[in-house]
């Protein structure tokens, strides 16, 4: 597998300082440990929103760092969670005062690490924290990563909504409902065409035939529910949108906002055209789409796939959606 790269041990630190390096206007890279900021942070009497973990799912989390979104992010190697004292260290820098608010991705070694992190903090600092936990994966119920669900799509509508309360002044309760309500509302799947590579590996995490795609697949690689033939894109949005709106369930007038989110390698003309089959599905089914986001948000490398995230939505969280965001990988109303 070809890769633009020096030496793979060294691909997150040059890919950081090179974040540095296009956006300092708006963010702050720390090295050793290594961790994201807004350029302003602390924001005094604010509070701070955390996320973290592997790289290789640019832009998150370190592309959604900035007004309006996360106050903090902590990359961790390729498909590894951060250690805690990336954590711990992020979680000072970005604190005003307020309270800092952590979003997990429901992932073994981030859940730990981010709750290590926690206690630290508190006890060194005193900084009070609320976390938590994204699990909105519909695949499966536990994986090679996972005790119960992943936490995927959902928690890039959970950043800029909570982004967004932070910054509108709620108190920590109040912006830790605001994810928790989200992550309740939030039910995402995926799927993919081909493997990807981590850069020290050398080769695929798994092996797929020419005609052959994963359903239900994780954005490392992990194995889905079903290995099967490649179908249609309307066959494929159908059978991903019906394990979506049957979860929750979702119902005749509900208003939402949803995410046709690319892997990596899957180019805009094929994620509108997966955008257009859900649309219509959710129109048949009397749910309305309010807000929407098409294009490469949460990856996992070069992977080739996409993944739905539908989140129920209310004028609260419509209101905290158009409220203006500047980040690297986000951005409006500024």
């Amino acid at each position: 597998m070809k890769k633009l790269i020096n030496n793979p041990d060294d691909v997150v630190k040059e890919s950081l300082q090179g974040l540095a390096a296009a956006h300092g206007d708006l963010v702050k890279v720390h090295f050793e440990p290594n961790y994201v900021v807004r350029v302003d942070a602390p924001v005094k009497g604010k509070v701070g929103v955390l996320s973290g973990g592997g790289s290789g799912h640019e832009p998150m989390h370190g592309g959604f760092v900035g007004k309006g979104m996360l106050d903090g992010a902590c990359p961790g190697p390729v498909f590894s969670s951060p250690t805690p004292d990336q954590m711990e260290a992020a979680t000072k820098a970005i604190d005003g005062g307020a309270g800092v608010l952590h979003i997990v991705k429901n992932y073994t070694g981030d859940v730990m690490n981010f709750e290590m992190a926690a206690e630290a903090a508190a006890a060194d600092k005193d900084v009070k924290v609320e976390a938590v936990v994204i699990d909105d994966d519909v695949a499966v119920k536990d994986s090679l990563y996972t005790a119960g669900r992943r936490g995927v799509g959902t928690t890039v509508i959970a950043e800029k909504l909570c982004g967004a309360a932070a910054d509108a002044g709620y108190d920590l309760q109040k912006v830790a409902d605001v994810c928790r309500k989200t992550n309740e509302n939030g039910r995402s799947m995926g799927m993919a065409l081909t493997s990807c590579t981590v850069p020290s590996a050398g080769k695929p995490t798994f092996e797929i035939s020419d005609d052959e795609m994963e359903i239900g697949i994780g954005i490392h690689g992990e194995p889905g529910r079903e290995r099967m033939k490649l179908k249609t894109a309307k066959e494929i949005t159908e059978m991903m949108a019906e394990a979506v709106l049957s979860d929750l369930p979702f119902k005749n007038g509900d208003k939402t906002i949803a995410m046709v989110n690319g892997m990596g390698g899957t180019p805009l003309i094929e994620l509108y055209l997966l955008y257009n089959e859900f649309a219509e599905i959710c129109k048949k089914k009397g749910i309305t789409i309010e807000r929407n986001l098409v294009g490469n948000y949460i990856t996992s490398l070069e992977m080739a796939g996409f993944s739905i995230t539908l989140v129920r939505t209310d004028d609260e969280f419509l209101k905290l959606w158009d409220a203006p965001v500047l980040t690297p990988g986000l951005r409006w109303g500024v």
